[in-house]
């Protein structure tokens, strides 16, 4: 069922789709950062995709000159049962890429997580402000360069 669904994107987005990789019986389809909603898109509303959840929006930082932060999109359909990873690259110079809340809401939270933890900015989303560290904390906790024992002084903590 999968490789019918990979046929269409190719077939639909032949310029958009940089890589098919498959593990295990999973798929991952490497998309260009500026076509993820319309594919998005199109996998939600085709009646042969219907993925029509999405499990989690997350960053990765693989510390490398070129295409240093991917962003990873496991969607899941619920009338098909079946699984597919997207992923786009943004660069540290470029950290902006467009958000796919506007094609599932469930995006919005876990877009503000990767955007709170690597610096990933999603462009469209509504409240893109940071989770877990204080609003004017300048640093990236999940960013490899960032210190394993913290920033000293950073952010106050709480008294023994």
């Amino acid at each position: 069922m999968l490789t019918t669904v990979v046929e269409k994107l190719q077939a639909q987005f032949p310029k958009s789709i940089l890589a098919v990789n498959e593990f295990r019986g999973e798929i991952t389809v490497q998309l260009k950062k500026e076509d993820i909603v319309a594919v998005c898109t199109f996998l939600r509303d085709d009646s042969d995709c219907f993925f029509n959840y999405c499990v989690d929006v997350c960053g990765a930082d693989a510390y490398t000159p070129e295409k240093r932060f991917e962003v990873i999109y496991n969607l899941y359909s619920l009338a098909h049962n079946h699984r597919i990873r997207l992923k786009t690259f943004v660069e540290e110079d470029d950290l902006h890429t467009p958000s796919v809340s506007s094609v599932w809401e469930s995006a919005e939270w876990p877009e503000r997580e990767a955007y709170d933890m690597f610096g990933i900015i999603f462009d469209g989303n509504k409240d893109m402000r940071r989770m877990y560290m204080p609003e004017d904390f300048e640093y990236y906790p999940l960013r490899k360069d960032f210190p394993m024992m913290g920033i000293p002084d950073s952010i106050p903590l709480p008294r023994k």
